[in-house]
């Protein structure tokens, strides 16, 4: 009789939900009443569910049918609703047990944070001691004079950025910039082989492998205040280089604004998490600049690139033994309107100087550069066909420095995504690597329509 009776239930069920279906046919384009009728299905299961488990002999438990824990029982057969065997030990959802069986992996939680939070820091006992100097200098944005991408002398577009005028500063400013020395006496400058020419106006590349130690012996030259802030790397407040309330006090502060004629050494340890992380190649890259003005030194020109190699996939110099060549390049609009040396480069460039509302010469004043170069005037960065490259990208400025640098004629893979186009924002840093096979000299700019037409734009050089 009970079969019978459990018989019935659900044909009545089976019925009223083939009915709820014919309906649904004819009235799918109303939401509410679509919701009613889920609603309803989920009720007619619920009434039936049990008495069929009831007629087959096994027990049944049920969530309550509310929101998404109902849609969850009828979607997920593995979720709130279960079956249960009459006889087995099998502890009901909700009990202590089930909470139980429900909680997270511990130990598989541990080692994602772990993976993470990278190991500690495992000395290899190796220090790399850089001796870098701030320094003054005047610096061209287009030294050859005329347009290397078209071949041709620069037209009344790039005149805006280029030309020299009575109240216009033209393509050469005053800066501070990063320079490179042999040892601590600062009287030999380390020289530039002609191959990394194109690296313009930032620093000296700092390198370490994992593991490594790097000291920074920092000569302040210039007429303004300045420092080295690192980027990823371990610091503790002596070696920041930045001023801001953070509750420290004498010699621990020394190092946040260098004075002209100053010096202060730099301590950086290179624990694991300064390294790759699981998805990158045997490289990264981070930024070094000053921080006592952050945005004046910045547009003052005081920025470099840094390189952390995986442990025991370095050269001795600290480059990646799995690359046959690096190539590094800095996207940024820099104001000279803003720098620290505005003031001193009209005076000795202009011969009148500009209306305060010459709105003229602030855009005069915006280059819109790579390494420091407009119109094609960086030299030109040669790779062989077949050669494993590795570019290191960044981007620095404000809300105008949204740049997509794109290669012509080949691509390059980035976390793993095959591209030719890459985005920056200010400030972030992209690894991309690249096997060349399409011989020829392309070009290499920022795809935004502004940006092009104001000169960020540079060529490389494939060679057989």
């Amino acid at each position: 009789m009970v079969l019978v009776f459990a018989t019935a239930v659900v044909l009545v069920a089976i019925l009223g939900i083939a009915t709820l279906a014919r309906r649904h046919r004819r009235h799918r384009r109303s939401e509410v009443a679509g919701g009613a009728r889920h609603r309803a299905l989920l009720t007619a299961g619920a009434v039936a569910a049990p008495v069929l488990a009831l007629a087959l002999g096994v027990t049944w438990t049920q969530a309550p049918l509310s929101g998404g824990a109902a849609a969850n029982a009828v979607a997920n057969p593995h979720g709130s609703a279960h079956l249960h065997a009459a006889s087995g030990s099998a502890a009901p959802a909700g009990t202590a047990a089930g909470a139980k069986a429900a909680a997270p992996d511990a130990a598989g939680d541990d080692a994602y944070w772990g993976q993470v939070a990278g190991q500690a820091f495992h000395p290899t006992g190796v220090t790399r001691t850089y001796y870098i100097a701030a320094e003054q200098v005047e610096w061209n944005y287009a030294p050859n004079g005329r347009n290397g991408v078209t071949g041709k002398r620069f037209d009344d577009v790039a005149d805006t950025w280029t030309k020299q005028d009575k109240s216009r500063i033209g393509s050469t400013y005053v800066k501070c910039l990063y320079r490179g020395y042999t040892d601590s006496t600062f009287s030999t400058a380390q020289s530039r082989p002609p191959a990394d020419a194109y690296l313009g106006f930032t620093g000296p590349v700092i390198r370490a492998e994992v593991g490594d130690t790097i000291k920074v012996v920092f000569l302040n030259r210039c007429s303004i205040s300045a420092s080295v802030h690192p980027h990823g790397v371990f610091y503790q407040k002596a070696s920041e280089g930045a001023p801001y309330a953070d509750n420290t006090t004498g010699k621990d502060t020394l190092d946040d604004a260098v004075p002209q004629g100053g010096r202060h050494t730099y301590t950086w340890l290179v624990p694991d998490r300064a390294g790759p992380g699981p998805h990158d190649g045997s490289s990264v890259m981070w930024m070094y600049h000053s921080h006592t003005d952050e945005v004046g030194d910045t547009y003052a020109g005081l920025q470099g690139f840094m390189v952390v190699t995986a442990r025991g996939k370095a050269r001795p110099d600290g480059t990646p033994a799995d690359v046959d060549r690096e190539v590094f390049e800095l996207f940024a609009v820099m104001n000279e309107g803003i720098s620290p040396y505005l003031g001193e480069n009209v005076d000795k460039f202009t011969k009148v100087p500009p209306a305060p509302d010459d709105e003229g010469f602030e855009e005069a004043n915006l280059k819109h550069s790579i390494n420091g170069y407009l119109f094609g005037n960086q030299p030109v960065v040669t790779l062989r066909k077949g050669e494993r490259v590795r570019w290191y990208v960044m981007s620095m400025g404000t809300e105008v420095d949204l740049h997509t640098p794109h290669w012509h004629g080949n691509t390059v893979v980035v976390m793993g995504t095959r591209m030719d186009v890459i985005s920056l924002l200010p400030a972030s840093m992209v690894v991309a690597d690249m096997v060349p096979d399409d011989v020829g000299t392309w070009l290499f700019h920022c795809h935004v329509n502004d940006h092009l037409t104001a000169g960020m734009t540079t060529r490389y050089r494939v060679t057989g």
